[in-house]
């Protein structure tokens, strides 16, 4: 078993990090494993040096090892530029030069309890699929037709762990994913690629075999699968954990800094008291 833990240094940890990377952590050791630590740092405006020194000194203080170097997202421009090709090769990107407000206009006044958010915010609508690559230009964002993607995928059923709503095994399909997620974006200007391209391609390179993150991940697993069979690399085995959330109910972001772990510490917490508060036994 190899897991990972991969935040984006773009603000201090919180008591949901620390859960999930111990999460991860845990079940590496109880299996004989080895726990992996990557730095998901492909935006480089906002991930900062400190927030990534600051993430692996809280880490540390956890009782979380792993082996160095880190990897760092940012030095794998050349594997990501390599599936781009891949995938442009097989006919399934276009460009795209829509803004968010451009998206939010273009999008029809939705019908009651059809959704109108994804993993990636506001589903896509689709305006720019009309365009082939050739139409590119510089600033424009680069999607994946998830219909097409899915056809020559074919079948594809994938299996994850835990989450009530998600154990189990399942299948994608080609119109529950444009109504439920939309052309997904997998390059954004001034980076090599974006989040769902890149967390696969990293996997692979690390070899990851169990991936531990947030039952609200569920939907982007759905197209990392999708992604890892269209590039011909392995699935690892999702297991999707419950979330730690505030007492309304909510769950914890990187604003949050009251909840942050480097808060806990400066209080005089433990790492006991943080695995208690996040409902982790002691080791």
């Amino acid at each position: 078993m190899i897991t990972r833990f991969a935040p984006s240094p773009t603000g201090p940890l919180h008591l949901g990090h620390a859960y999930s990377a111990l999460l991860a952590h845990d079940m590496a050791m109880a299996a004989g494993g080895t726990f992996l630590l990557r730095m998901d740092d492909i935006d480089r405006v906002r991930s900062k040096p400190a927030f990534e020194a600051q993430a692996i000194d809280d880490l540390r203080w956890l009782g979380i090892r792993w082996p160095t170097p880190i990897m760092q997202q940012s030095r794998s421009g050349d594997r990501f530029r390599a599936a781009l090709q891949v995938l442009e090769g097989k006919g399934l990107l276009y460009p795209c030069a829509c803004s968010r407000s451009d998206i939010a206009a273009a999008a029809d006044a939705p019908q009651e309890g059809v959704p109108t958010h994804g993993p990636d915010g506001q589903i896509y609508p689709g305006t720019c699929r009309h365009r082939s690559m050739a139409d590119f230009q510089e600033g424009d964002a680069i999607r994946m037709d998830l219909r097409q993607a899915i056809a020559a995928a074919g079948t594809l059923p994938f299996f994850t762990e835990t989450g009530a709503a998600f154990a189990g095994d399942h299948q994608l399909d080609a119109d529950d994913l444009l109504g439920t997620i939309g052309d997904v974006v997998v390059a954004r200007k001034g980076m090599a690629a974006a989040y769902h391209l890149c967390v696969v391609v990293d996997d692979t390179a690390q070899q990851i075999s169990h991936v531990i993150r947030g039952e609200d991940l569920f939907d982007a697993t759905r197209i990392h699968v999708l992604l890892a069979h269209l590039l011909n690399m392995p699935t690892p085995v999702y297991h999707h954990h419950q979330l730690v959330r505030d007492d309304t109910g909510k769950r914890l972001a990187k604003r949050d800094d009251a909840r942050a772990i480097a808060k806990y510490r400066a209080d005089g917490l433990a790492p006991a008291d943080i695995r208690a508060m996040v409902g982790l036994r002691a080791v």
